[in-house]
């Protein structure tokens, strides 16, 4: 895919796989909303969470976003990034009033009031994540030629 072609993806798609380095060796896989903020992914978690931890010891990730159902339809992204844990609280709030918008049930737009103090209220307990892709793998199955698969 195209640099364009990638962002038109990550922002239409809604789940990001977040894969970190457990303490045992193991990927640790985790889901994630995310927004996309220029060439960052951007995600929020509690403080206390396992990836923290993992994260908090080795700040490196895979994440991977994909999407198809069929083989010729198949299509994703595969970063490999360097991760930066946010703990400032007008920060993590500031993302979790982002994240909230774009994830409304009916579409992005702005966050009812019980939402908002719903985000002001989860901040404090949370991280933002702030993943830097190092390399990046992408793949678009729709673009193979008919009889290829």
């Amino acid at each position: 895919m195209s640099d364009a072609e990638v962002a038109a993806f990550l922002d239409e798609e809604r789940t990001v796989i977040c894969a970190s380095i457990g303490r045992d060796g193991f990927p640790h896989l985790m889901p994630l909303w995310y927004v996309r903020r220029d060439e960052d992914l951007w995600s929020w978690t509690f403080g206390k969470s396992q990836k923290v931890r993992n994260l908090e010891r080795d700040p490196r990730a895979t994440l991977q976003v994909e999407a198809g159902e069929e083989y010729a339809e198949l299509r994703g992204v595969m970063l490999k990034c360097d991760v930066t844990l946010h703990r400032d609280g007008e920060r993590v709030a500031e993302l979790g009033t982002e994240l909230f918008t774009r994830y409304r049930p009916e579409g992005p737009g702005e966050l009812d009031e019980g939402v908002r103090e719903m985000v002001l209220a989860q901040a404090p307990k949370r991280v933002a994540l702030q993943f830097r892709a190092r390399s990046r793998a992408t793949w678009d199955h729709r673009k193979l030629a008919p009889g290829v698969y």
